[in-house]
């Protein structure tokens, strides 16, 4: 079958397209999905470049967020047939560990095989492409902001890196519950994009610093309340902490999923305990929460932000807009 492979750990020539990769066979409990689209995440380069403590036999399909067609069932299959159309959770979870797309062959080929605890059911009223947006990026970030962060009607929120896939999405959930948001991002076209999303206010922290811009909007907050926001997502990391920290309101919180620049932050102590700030940790996704976002977009709640759609053939030029950090929300791969 044709796929798109990551050859070796480096920059994007190592991805290869190849007309022979093997066709994969449903085995026991398992199924074949004919997969119609993939979407590109950040994890997949990190998987290209080489991860530190990891090691990863290649050449891998990478790809994992990945939504299809059932095309064969496995013997002791129940439940599912040839023709439903499925999203897959890509994180293994029945006696192994890892993720498809890293670990195992993923989503950038025409087919895949995988266990029947992969597969979440897509609803009528939720077309393949929004299904394939979902997993690394929005299952992220409905966990981050619902079950963790407890977003409310209301609140004030600060998103830092909000131009990403996770980020797009945290803004609009906050909205989708009636909460303000401050978007934050490196330039004013991403901005504008963001307010088109629903983000109530824009931060653009290239031409000024993201607490300059709360206090303009919000004011400086105060240990005897009042000011900044209720709840900052900062899973940037790196030197951007304390920063977050000096735009929370008193009692406010503030949720981390990662640390895109950098995990080793400062915490300014004199603010966690002056301000009774909540510091949330949030890792990953249940597939309940998969479960729940299918059914959002189903309702006409939501609709995840698709910045562009390539052909399998145009692969390296997916995650080049991603490293150089040209789009807003996600980048699917059609196989």
């Amino acid at each position: 079958m044709k796929a798109a492979i990551t050859t070796a750990h480096g920059g994007r020539e190592t991805i290869k397209i190849v007309e022979d990769w093997p066709d994969p066979v449903a085995g026991a409990g398992q199924v074949v999905v004919e997969i119609a689209a993939c979407a590109v995440n950040f994890h997949d380069i990190f998987t290209r470049r080489g991860m530190p403590g990891i090691k990863l036999k290649l050449p891998v399909v990478v790809g994992s967020d990945i939504a299809g067609t059932i095309s064969a069932v496995g013997s002791g299959v129940e439940g599912w047939s040839i023709g439903d159309r499925v999203l897959i959770d890509p994180v293994l979870r029945e006696g192994a560990f890892g993720m498809i797309g890293e670990t195992v062959d993923g989503g950038r080929a025409s087919h895949i095989a995988v266990g029947t605890a992969q597969l979440v059911a897509i609803p009528d009223g939720v077309t393949l492409e929004q299904a394939a947006a979902l997993p690394l990026a929005y299952g992220t970030a409905y966990r981050m902001m619902m079950t963790q962060g407890r977003v409310a009607e209301g609140d004030k929120v600060l998103v830092l890196g909000a131009s990403g896939g996770v980020g797009a999405a945290c803004v609009q959930l906050a909205k989708m519950v009636g909460a303000e948001v401050i978007a934050c991002a490196s330039s004013d076209s991403k901005l504008a994009r963001l307010k088109d999303f629903g983000a109530d206010h824009g931060i653009n922290y290239a031409t000024g610093t993201i607490l300059d811009g709360v206090k303009a909007i919000y004011g400086k907050p105060r240990v005897t309340g009042g000011g900044g926001v209720d709840l900052a997502v900062n899973f940037t990391g790196g030197d951007t902490m304390k920063e977050t920290q000096r735009c929370v309101t008193l009692g406010g919180r503030i949720v981390s999923c990662g640390a895109t620049a950098g995990y080793d932050v400062g915490i300014d102590m004199r603010y966690l305990w002056s301000f009774e700030h909540h510091m949330i940790g949030s890792d990953g996704w249940a597939q309940s929460d998969l479960v729940a976002l299918l059914d959002l977009i189903a309702a006409g709640k939501l609709d995840p932000i698709i910045d562009r759609v390539f052909p399998l053939e145009e692969t390296a030029e997916a995650e080049r807009l991603l490293e150089d950090r040209e789009v807003v929300g996600k980048v699917l791969i059609r196989p």
